[in-house]
């Protein structure tokens, strides 16, 4: 692991200061929906208008209602990571990463309409309404794949120059994803599909990724170090640095100006917009270890992460750090609420 940059002091006062001060939020784990099926899981896209939960999970999609019932399931999305919706087609896309693929299926009934073919190991995904296109990362061949979903065609390769995890839009033409294995930001010009610029993070392993489009403010989880990094959109400087844990998923509610990372050790930290210039830690709240990833309903407020239980596995010669093995039979959905 590499030595982390020093923190400029200031921005280091502010944040301990702000973590002081911040009032509590009240958010707590208020619910549980079992999914019985197996396997891992990656994503979990909220449909606020449709009060519906997208779950990732081993080689299917799992569809519940906000209030935990099941309303149905898309199969044969083999090693499934991520869902993005297009409403006003009534379609929705899954991102197969060892299908090398993504599955399009209606909105409506959730049968599977189609298949795209994609880069090698497609990953995060997500519907950019600037450009009507979705776009899809590709962890093994560093790209992305652009997808017009009027027609179902891949219309632009976008090589990335490391491994790519979220991304998100600023709906003004501008793309930004994280990029693991180089530990930046990478700006796609969303007219062009190419690369514009490289935005050096002060934290490593960078994976979930959120943003601020109002104030211009990228939040960037960087799970190898533990960190959540503030950038200014513009220019790519470094604002402010929090400490939350192994971070995977990175949320933002943009009514209640909260910035949350959801993290493997079992927290949801809280992050709190004061201006686009001051930014405060309010708390980390319990959830569950595992943990890790996150959606966001912009309209309840409510948080949902995916989480299972899960036992320790032996290390050997040839894996020193194995991941822990899921409990069968026990993965859910947490709801965490005030």
């Amino acid at each position: 692991m590499k030595t982390l940059k020093a923190i400029p002091l200031l921005l280091t006062a502010l944040a301990l200061a702000g973590t002081a001060s911040a009032q509590k939020t009240g958010l707590h784990v208020a619910n549980k929906f079992p999914i019985k099926s197996s396997g891992g899981w990656d994503y979990i896209t909220v449909d606020a208008q449709g009060k519906r939960l997208f779950v990732s999970h081993g080689t299917q999609v799992n569809i519940l209602s906000t209030s935990g019932d099941s309303l149905g399931v898309i199969n044969n999305t083999l090693g499934v990571h991520g869902i993005a919706l297009v409403r006003s087609l009534g379609k929705g896309y899954t991102s197969d990463g060892k299908a090398n693929s993504c599955t399009v299926f209606d909105l409506k009934t959730y049968k599977p309409l189609g298949k795209v073919e994609t880069g090698t190991n497609p990953d995060a995904i997500f519907y950019d309404e600037y450009s009507k296109k979705v776009y899809v990362f590709n962890g093994r061949s560093k790209d992305a794949s652009v997808i017009d979903p009027a027609t179902d065609k891949v219309i632009a390769t976008i090589p990335l120059g490391g491994k790519p995890e979220a991304g998100v839009s600023d709906g003004k033409g501008h793309v930004y994803v994280n990029s693991e294995t180089t530990n930046e930001v990478v700006v796609i010009n969303d007219n062009t599909f190419k690369v514009e610029k490289r935005y050096k993070l002060d934290g490593e392993e960078p994976s979930g990724l959120a943003m601020d489009v109002a104030t211009n403010r990228l939040f960037s989880g960087c799970s190898g170090s533990g960190d959540l990094v503030v950038l200014d959109a513009a220019t790519g400087k470094n604002l402010a640095k929090f400490k939350t844990g192994d971070c995977d998923g990175v949320g933002f509610d943009p009514a209640l100006k909260l910035v949350y990372s959801s993290n493997n050790e079992g927290t949801l930290s809280v992050i709190k917009e004061v201006s686009a210039d001051k930014f405060v830690k309010v708390e980390d709240v319990p959830t569950e270890p595992s943990a890790r990833t996150i959606g966001v309903d912009e309209l309840t407020h409510k948080i949902y992460l995916p989480a299972a239980k899960t036992e320790a596995v032996a290390a050997t010669a040839t894996e020193p750090k194995p991941r822990p093995k899921q409990v069968p039979g026990s993965f859910h959905v947490i709801e965490v609420a005030k």
